[in-house]
């Protein structure tokens, strides 16, 4: 009787197929028929991926902050050393222009436009008119 009931649970049957072996494959490899213990790897599993993400993720993030500081401190001595060279270079007599000087064309077109709005209102003011001979006008 015990053998109709092995047939007819294939999980039992499989069961004794693998315990008739002789050996037993070590770890997570060893197959097992427990839907139970089957989900309970698979969310292990999941968490220590989720785990190893997070961990990819914040070393990710670490590595471009480190890149970003360099890059600009590499940028800030570059300046430092520009600015302090006065624009010059070694031997070089003649004065490069101003790199910062590109940084500021607002503020030279808002001054160029404010030069140039005066000078054409001076141009369009009015002159007095001369004054004319004879005898002015009565005012009512």
């Amino acid at each position: 009787m015990s053998t109709e009931n092995n047939a007819q649970d294939p999980m039992e049957f499989m069961r004794s197929m693998w315990s008739k072996m002789g050996f037993s494959l070590p770890g997570m490899v060893t197959p097992t028929l427990d839907v139970d213990e089957l989900d309970k790897r698979i969310a292990d599993m999941k968490a220590v991926e989720n785990w190893l993400k997070m961990n990819l993720s914040s070393l990710q993030m670490a590595t471009q902050g480190l890149e970003m500081q360099r890059a600009t401190i590499a940028a800030m001595q570059a300046m430092s050393k520009i600015a302090s060279e006065g624009g010059r270079k070694e031997g070089d007599e003649a004065a490069q222009p101003n790199p910062f000087a590109s940084g500021m064309w607002p503020w030279n077109l808002m001054q160029n436009a404010a030069e140039q709005s005066a000078a054409a209102a001076a141009a369009a003011a009015p002159t007095p008119a001369a004054p004319t001979k004879g005898k002015p006008k009565e005012s009512k």
